[in-house]
């Protein structure tokens, strides 16, 4: 005979009182947390699809139902002490004020709660909805400030080069275009690319997981995240900069000209997205 470890029940019902009081509780602790992450989906054009990724994440749990209604409900003894540490991580971001770890600790306590109560049968089922909702939390401004100022430096650059071998005398200071009529375009953070990469990614993660079973064409779908967000906003400051030499730079950048170039850019890099996958497919059908 084998000892195992947890407490394991061929139950399939739902949950007992005292579990149905804990999540009550985790749902009252997690209301901070929720309002501060709301707030920054809310401020930040890059991380309004926070509001989408805990409904995708409950969708994607809910294909998960009838593998989860004949898995074993094992309770771990690493459930209580995961959750405590998740719990005491959270709280330090609600006492510092850092939206990010609260948010990881808010995704942590999740898988930390499922594995107390379900067991590891129910983690393994559930670890993709769970690590998702990792895409709701906001980057540390360290990380994400310093690569908007890459970006901006990159598309200006990149932009000014294809310019002049259009034909076009653009001259560069920074991230700021002198025209040749005089005016001037300044690549602001909306233009630098980060919208893209960052909410394309949660998207590349998903069309991988639901399209794809080899392990390297989902890499290579998240990975080819990062030349079609530059590629793709680097053609929409080419367009831009061709339309303020047209109409002028006022028109150019501002009012719904603008807004549908960006929500274009996007869309064309959705479509991108399901094109690689088609291509790799097509080049290796068998995985």
């Amino acid at each position: 005979m084998e000892a195992t470890r947890g407490t394991a029940s061929p139950r399939r019902g739902g949950l007992a009182a005292s579990e149905w009081a804990l999540l009550a509780l985790l749902a009252a602790a997690f209301v901070p947390g929720v309002v501060a992450l709301e707030r920054i989906w809310a401020t930040v054009p890059y991380y309004s699809h926070g509001y989408l990724v805990p409904l995708v994440a409950l969708l994607l749990a809910w294909r998960e139902r009838p593998a989860l209604l004949e898995a074993p409900v094992q309770r771990s003894p690493f459930g209580a002490p995961a959750l405590a540490l998740a719990l005491a991580i959270y709280g330090v971001g609600v006492a510092a004020g850092l939206v990010e770890v609260q948010g990881i600790g808010l995704v942590a306590s999740v898988a930390a709660a499922v594995l107390w109560l379900r067991g590891p049968s129910w983690l393994r089922l559930l670890a993709f909805p769970i690590v998702y909702l990792v895409f709701m939390v906001p980057l540390p401004d360290d990380w994400i400030q310093p690569l908007i100022l890459r970006l901006r430096i990159f598309v200006t650059e990149a932009a000014v080069a294809l310019l002049h071998a259009g034909g076009l005398p653009v001259l560069r200071e920074g991230n700021v275009m002198q025209l040749p009529n005089g005016e001037s375009l300044f690549v602001a953070e909306a233009c630098s690319g980060v919208t893209s990469l960052v909410t394309l990614t949660p998207l590349a993660f998903l069309v991988a997981q639901l399209t794809e079973r080899s392990r390297w064409r989902r890499v290579a779908i998240v990975v080819s995240v990062v030349p079609i967000a530059l590629l793709f906003n680097l053609v929409r400051v080419l367009v831009t900069v061709v339309a303020a030499q047209h109409v002028g730079a006022e028109r150019a950048t501002a009012g719904g000209m603008h807004d549908l170039a960006g929500l274009a850019t996007y869309a064309v890099g959705c479509l991108a997205l399901l094109g690689v996958g088609s291509l790799l497919r097509r080049l290796r059908p068998g995985g």
